[in-house]
């Protein structure tokens, strides 16, 4: 969160990690320190809104950050090749799978794509309840929206707490934090949704010496 500020800010620092002697040093070995789940959006790069250098973040990407068997099986293999018992699901606002999402609940629209779909079929269970409310209560789209991209959020934050075996006794242990986060396009703003935050019961282990300071 702290990068996060000076991305806002415009006070980077994390260029003095990109070089040459950076690239040599993590080389043959890296220890990230977080997981981010975030959204392929473009205007959503972890590594820039975080303020975070090479090696820092194990960044996994995909439009809506919905979680599917690939995205659960990469935080596992995170935690236990590299140790990092961070892992934040970054969504964002005004999020395009969200309204595709939203679209496609809307009576008398065009069927997805198939493609599309795949996506889609993750994020509705989250969003029909929504849907419901508004027209129950004649709720405008953006109101919708914005219920939506955290709704999103905090399915996917649950996804990866029960996804596995492993990733639930890591939870359940303290051995690992899962947290929502959602990044404002407007203003560079990283919020860290408090509601979803899984209560570790003990300490995670410190964070990788390249990072600890950040």
């Amino acid at each position: 969160m702290d990068g996060n500020e000076r991305f806002v800010s415009n006070a980077r620092l994390a260029d003095a990690t990109l070089g040459h002697l950076r690239r040599t040093e993590i080389a043959t070995n890296q220890k990230p320190f977080a997981v981010i789940l975030g959204c392929s959006d473009s205007r959503v790069p972890a590594e820039l809104v975080f303020d975070q250098g090479l090696g820092d973040l194990f960044v996994i990407r995909v439009a809506g950050n919905i979680v599917a068997p690939s995205q659960l099986a990469s935080v596992e293999f995170a935690a236990q090749a590299f140790g990092t018992a961070l892992v934040v699901v970054l969504g964002h606002s005004n999020c395009g799978a969200v309204s595709a999402t939203l679209d496609d609940l809307t009576p008398d629209r065009p069927e997805a794509p198939q493609t599309l779909n795949s996506i889609i079929s993750r994020i509705r269970p989250v969003i029909v309840p929504l849907v419901e409310l508004g027209t129950a209560n004649n709720l405008p789209r953006e109101a919708l929206m914005r219920a939506g991209v955290r709704a999103n959020i905090r399915a996917s934050v649950d996804a990866i707490q029960r996804g596995t075996a492993l990733l639930e006794k890591m939870v359940t242990s303290g051995e690992m934090l899962v947290v929502g986060a959602e990044y404002d396009l407007q203003t560079g703003k990283v919020e860290l949704l408090q509601a979803l935050r899984t209560r570790a019961t003990t300490n995670p282990p410190p964070v990788g010496s390249s990072s600890e300071n950040r």
